[in-house]
């Protein structure tokens, strides 16, 4: 097993990993930026060591500063949580050429997830549904570009092939904005994400975001954890989250779960994954997989019981998935609120210091956070504080918990998203489920 595991990472997601390894009685170390020093799991951690400024360009996004860390302590493994740097192949391959672990996929296999085109190109070689599309990276012949649109069938929506977060897409509901939608989003990618490369898929108009989660050790053996619905968005940003999926059948679970158990072995991939999935008219559709722990991980650890973030220490320290499908059990409902610090009309961020702080409690409810009170939330990060999951034996029950829960919050000196959160809670469209992605922007009027 792993002795030692630096925690590439901050907040709740940092506090996350660091009880993990406690349970498994493996060593911590805490990097952190200068404006993180007095973060909870650095308090926590068995060694601490500041890695540079406030900007995460100097620090959590700083390789060399991170492996340095690592050399300094004695380290065996680095976890990267999710965000910063944990898709990030260039960082994986430094990380493994330094003689360490690196706890997450092969290199290989974070660059191949990483080009939406060739993702979808995977998926289609290990036989998962996909939307229909342009089957790889546009080329220059205008006439061709249309004439595969008019084939796909408007609306379609051009996406850039390195894009991510929301980012790099645009829809195109006419022939006539074709070529200059195409050449925008060529322009945008290459500047966001140093590749312009773009392709084109059907724009699927009302369709939910269901996500399935994997494990595989890559040594031939993989699960899944069944699904979860992320389809409570804002600007291509989730708010809330459940697992299961309201509607979705055992069957339909066990069909698609295992097209994704078939893909990570022919892939030979390793460790905890999120295959993402539009869904529409009983059809899954595979729009990018996720090569990292998930901010939503807990709805699924709730009904299955299964230990995400230390399966991903044990695979990573080489022991053969412990996991059989038949054995995984589905049991309840669970539903997780992002709580961010931001104002719930306007929406802007809202960094500051924690003056007093009640977190909720009771049965079924669980929270993730790393804030406390005198906490400063720095202006500098991700504006999530928090995460509180609620779980119950039905998924009435799920939301009933969640709404007391969220009746109990009490945060001073920022301002929250709690309103926005009760305020779902108690929406008819969601409590029946099967919501969409853009039902949440619509009723907020934002689109």
């Amino acid at each position: 097993m792993i002795n030692k595991i630096v925690i590439a990472n901050r907040g709740e997601i940092a506090l996350r990993i660091l009880r993990a390894c406690r349970e498994l009685g493996v060593k911590t170390v805490a990097v952190h930026s200068t404006a993180d020093r007095d973060l909870k799991h650095v308090r926590l951690a068995d060694e601490s060591v500041c890695i540079g400024p406030p900007p995460s360009a100097q620090s959590y996004l700083n390789i060399p500063a991170i492996i340095s860390a690592a050399e300094v302590t004695d380290a065996d493994a680095i976890h990267p949580g999710y965000g910063f740097l944990s898709e990030n192949a260039d960082f994986a391959e430094r990380v493994e050429d330094s003689g360490f672990i690196f706890i997450g996929p092969r290199p290989d296999s974070i660059r191949t997830m990483g080009d939406k085109v060739a993702a979808i190109t995977a998926m289609k070689e290990a036989g998962v549904p996909t939307v229909p599309g342009s089957d790889g990276a546009l080329g220059e012949d205008d006439n061709q570009n249309i004439e595969m649109a008019k084939k796909i069938g408007y609306p379609v929506i051009i996406k850039a092939a390195g894009g991510g977060g929301g980012r790099g897409m645009r829809v195109v509901h006419a022939e006539a904005t074709l070529l200059n939608s195409i050449a925008m989003t060529k322009a945008e990618a290459g500047a966001a994400f140093g590749n312009s490369n773009v392709y084109m898929e059907k724009f699927l108009e009302h369709p939910r975001h269901v996500e399935i989660q994997v494990l595989s050790d890559g040594q031939g053996q993989a699960v899944h954890l069944g699904e979860r619905d992320c389809s409570m968005q804002r600007r291509h940003q989730k708010v809330v989250e459940e697992a299961p999926a309201p509607g979705i059948t055992p069957e339909q679970r066990a069909r698609i779960g295992g097209r994704c158990v078939e893909a990570c072995i022919k892939m030979g991939y390793r460790g905890a994954g999120t295959f993402e999935f539009l869904y529409e008219n009983g059809e899954f559709y595979f729009i990018e997989m996720n090569t990292r722990v998930q901010v939503e991980h807990p709805v699924t650890e709730m009904v299955t019981g299964v230990d995400i973030v230390k399966e991903q220490i044990y695979i990573a320290s080489g022991v053969p998935l412990r996991l059989k499908q038949e054995n995984i059990k589905f049991t309840g409902h669970a539903i997780e609120c992002r709580i961010n610090a931001e104002d719930s009309r306007t929406f802007m961020p809202c960094p500051g210091k924690i003056t007093a702080y009640h977190p909720p409690g009771g049965p079924g409810i669980r929270v993730e956070s790393h804030i406390y009170a005198g906490y400063t939330v720095p202006p500098n990060y991700d504006s999530m504080i928090g995460k509180i999951i609620a779980h119950g034996d039905s998924r009435a029950s799920a939301i009933a918990r969640m709404r007391g829960a969220l009746s109990e919050v009490f945060i001073e000196g920022i301002r929250t998203n709690v309103a926005l959160q009760m305020d779902i809670m108690d929406d008819t469209h969601f409590q029946a489920g099967g919501a969409n992605i853009h039902y949440l922007e619509k009723k907020l009027g934002l689109s």
